[in-house]
């Protein structure tokens, strides 16, 4: 039932906002029913990669370029991760399917999950915060404009009675399978969470909690300036100068001082 519900056409045409890409080489990653059009770039196969997960009507096109050269130049290989229905990717945006993708994104890449950093932006921390319950053993997780209650995320958008459900249903259904503080309790590696003051459309309370509910060493950022869509613009120095102290503070001891 929980999949079934999640994966409502409505829920699909009112909370995701895919649009087409025009990658030339994806990094091909099968899930079945779909096929996703992801990009992977590979700087040392023995070193760490961040693995992307993008906001919503975003596509892996918007971060070629200057967010995998500055990725790169902090030692580590990218995975720009595309959704179904997302891109070049096929099918259409589900939310039970796209859960139910992340694994397989994963091993794609074939490398060990002690390698790997999960990246989740906006409606990514989503995925982001599912791959890090299912491979507890990453080396980090980073959560940029973050949702803590998609529950809440999913209301503003449709009620119950459009989906031939009723509230208890629906809640149980996210319960179920989008509990994000009992899958951060299964994450016990390293965290930085990002968000800024005046999001206008995520607010910085769900920064807070998903700080508050991560189990290991943890960083909480919350930028003066910016809103949910130019979090990165606007704070660019300090924002990619966190992430890199944080990629580099999971090399060795020393780092234990970037967290809070």
């Amino acid at each position: 039932m929980s999949n079934e519900l999640l994966d409502h056409p409505l829920i699909s045409e009112r909370y995701f906002f895919p649009r087409p890409g025009h990658l030339k080489t994806p990094f091909w990653v099968d899930c079945g029913d779909a096929r996703l059009a992801c990009h992977y770039h590979q700087v040392d196969p023995a070193a760490r990669t961040l693995v992307h997960f993008h906001g919503n009507g975003e596509i892996v096109d918007d971060y070629l370029g200057d967010f995998v050269g500055l990725v790169a130049r902090m030692g580590c290989n990218c995975l720009l991760v595309e959704f179904r229905g997302y891109g070049r990717s096929d099918g259409r945006p589900a939310l039970g399917k796209m859960l139910a993708d992340v694994p397989p994104v994963i091993r794609a890449l074939g490398h060990p999950a002690e390698q790997l950093i999960f990246f989740g932006r906006s409606v990514g921390s989503i995925f982001a915060i599912e791959a890090a319950a299912r491979f507890p053993e990453a080396a980090g997780l980073v959560l940029e404009s973050g949702v803590a209650d998609v529950l809440e995320r999913l209301l503003l958008r449709v009620h119950p009675d459009e989906l031939g459900s009723t509230r208890e249903e629906l809640t149980q259904a996210v319960a179920d399978r989008l509990d994000h503080r009992q899958k951060l309790a299964r994450f016990h590696g390293p965290v930085l969470v990002m968000h800024t003051r005046h999001d206008g459309l995520v607010d910085a309370s769900h920064g807070e909690r998903l700080y508050q509910w991560a189990q290991g060493r943890k960083r909480l950022q919350i930028f003066p300036q910016g809103n949910h869509n130019d979090i990165m613009f606007v704070n660019a120095r300090e924002y990619f100068g966190l992430l890199a102290e944080f990629v580099a503070g999971l090399g060795h001891s020393g780092g234990n001082c970037f967290f809070d």
